[in-house]
């Protein structure tokens, strides 16, 4: 199966997914221009890290309009599945395909730390082949703080839209344990179909032992198994 990992000017996490999908996972992968609108037969795409055209305007601001986000919008709406991470689920949220913003963290400091998440769905394509209800995965973003108004909150709420919090190791969703000052301290949120995820932990960081932790590997294999299956 083909994984799509989209370049922009400014990306720097595509190398990290790459090596993440093909070394600790076995699957295929396909770098894809952001200036191409061909995805090139993938099964996936990955919106990566990194500060796509510098961050100018806002994170993901310029990138929405990239022509390659033509194609990943059909793509979702075909019922494809396309997981953003860090800038890539800013890129997300610009274009509309997940709602929300992300905006400054509350510190207004760039935060680069291992964080917990508490999984909130697993009957989803990203986490189905998650066994812990919570993972250890780290951060590296200065805009990573979801934001959204109280009904769109309530909706994402009744739709089960959230799909990480972050959390301390016990599972307890905490002022504390939040490292940006998210609201209801989410991480990572789905659209309502289920097929395109957004989260700002970055899973290809930790999907060897060497990297400090392996929690990142289950995300990335609950997609192979979803394609495979």
């Amino acid at each position: 199966m083909r994984f799509g990992v989209v370049r922009f000017p400014g990306t720097w996490s595509d190398r990290d997914c790459g090596w993440a999908l093909e070394r600790a996972v076995g699957a295929e992968v396909r770098y894809l221009w952001h200036a191409e609108p061909d995805l090139r037969g993938c099964d996936c795409v990955v919106l990566p890290g990194g500060f796509s055209y510098g961050d100018h305007l806002r994170p993901g601001a310029i990138a929405r309009f990239s022509p390659v986000m033509g194609a990943v919008a059909e793509f979702a709406e075909r019922g494809g599945l396309v997981l953003g991470i860090c800038n890539g689920f800013q890129i997300l949220c610009e274009a509309g395909l997940l709602p929300g913003a992300l905006v400054r963290n509350a510190s207004c400091e760039f935060r680069c730390q291992w964080t917990h998440l508490r999984c909130e769905r697993t009957d989803i394509p990203f986490t189905r082949a998650l066994i812990a209800p919570v993972l250890r995965i780290p951060i590296s973003h200065g805009e990573g703080a979801y934001w959204a108004e109280p009904e769109l909150l309530e909706r994402l709420g009744e739709r089960r839209q959230v799909v990480f919090r972050y959390c301390d190791a016990s599972g307890q969703v905490t002022q504390e344990a939040n490292p940006n000052g998210s609201v209801e301290g989410i991480a990572g949120i789905v659209n309502e179909r289920g097929n395109v995820l957004g989260m700002m932990p970055h899973p290809e960081r930790c999907c060897e032992p060497e990297l400090g932790g392996t929690d990142g590997l289950a995300l990335f294999r609950s997609l192979l198994g979803e394609l495979v299956g």
